[in-house]
């Protein structure tokens, strides 16, 4: 069964008010100065494939000629390639040795180069090429990450740009752009409404050009056309209340459009998550997992190759559990046999 925006529904059944709490600065627009970032990353400019415009972006290669993996990282939606959290993935790389790229892709989304835009979808894909172009990447091992607005760029990544990544770590999602506006639009966190009205060239209501422009940059319109990625999306229970902007609505049928039929989540489930910030009793995870540090596993769900996890948490990324989930993967591609 094929799932149309499904986002479209809920939003009749859902509580139209969010709450007036910023989000964690692990999520947000918290830039860095470039004496911040480890020795050996450097500041580097990709030039724009559609456009020539000069892309910035901070960029580590290790040295040596053993392939290697690629970490991407993709900046939230008011930010740029200085987000600081790339700090903690970039100073995880050198460690480990991996490459690491977090690339500017046209910066905040409040314009219409940015926010999902060919251009965008051309920015990070020339990320990618100029890693490997100047290391020793193994194309096998190419993973990304994104929060909030960088997991939206990474959600459409993977329909877009299907093949190119072998895993995909998304925090907390816009996966559907048309929906997101109408769930912000008479809240605090209006700004986000005008800014999809400036990207997509008014507001997207119903028949527009502007709602055209919506669709088309949302992640869910393109999610059914990824290839072989392994996919982890991740949210807070009390996003979009008083933690956060983003619904989890917006993960958790982002992992609908993925996942196969008997493995989805009712809608009216997806309901009751969002209004009571709860689990149903029957669907409680009771397990552990310590990747997630002091956040608690509430809720989770997988259908093969695509994972959804609900903590207790907020509008954030947990940077340790992101990564602890790209080493699994990355240690069942190092292990399994050559085709």
């Amino acid at each position: 069964m094929k799932i149309i925006n499904p986002l479209a529904f809920l939003l009749i059944i859902l509580s139209p008010a969010l709450a007036a709490d910023s989000a964690p600065s692990s999520a947000g627009d918290v830039r860095s100065k470039l004496a911040d970032w480890p020795q050996g990353v450097q500041e580097i400019s990709i030039e724009g494939a559609k456009d020539g415009q000069p892309q910035p972006a901070m960029y580590f290669s290790p040295s040596g000629t053993t392939p290697v993996p690629l970490l991407v990282l993709l900046h939230p939606w008011s930010s740029n390639h200085l987000y600081a959290t790339g700090i903690t993935f970039a100073k995880t790389c050198v460690v480990k040795n991996w490459a690491f790229i977090q690339p500017e892709f046209r910066g905040p989304n409040n314009q219409p180069k940015a926010l999902g835009s060919d251009f965008v979808i051309e920015d990070i894909a020339n990320a990618v090429a100029y890693a490997q172009a100047n290391g020793n990447i193994d194309p096998k091992r190419i993973y990304l990450v994104g929060a909030s607005g960088g997991g939206h760029a990474a959600l459409l990544a993977a329909g877009r740009l299907p093949g190119v990544f072998t895993a995909i770590s998304a925090w907390v999602p816009i996966s559907d752009v048309v929906a997101w506006y109408h769930q912000v639009k008479d809240t605090p966190y209006k700004n986000y409404a005008r800014d999809i009205v400036k990207a997509c060239g008014g507001p997207p209501l119903p028949g527009t050009t502007a709602e055209k422009e919506a669709i088309l940059r949302s992640p869910i319109t393109h999610l059914e056309k990824t290839q072989g990625s392994e996919i982890d999306i991740n949210t807070g229970i009390h996003d979009g209340h008083e933690g956060g902007s983003v619904p989890v609505s917006q993960s958790l049928l982002a992992y609908n459009a993925l996942a196969q039929d008997p493995d989805r989540i009712p809608l009216a489930t997806v309901a009751y998550m969002e209004n009571e910030e709860a689990i149903p009793d029957e669907l409680k995870f009771d397990g552990e997992d310590s990747t997630y540090g002091k956040r608690k596993v509430l809720f989770r769900k997988a259908s093969k190759n695509i994972r959804i996890t609900v903590t207790d948490g907020k509008h954030e990324i947990v940077s340790s559990a992101a990564l602890a989930w790209l080493e699994s993967i990355d240690q069942r591609k190092r292990q399994a046999p050559e085709q």
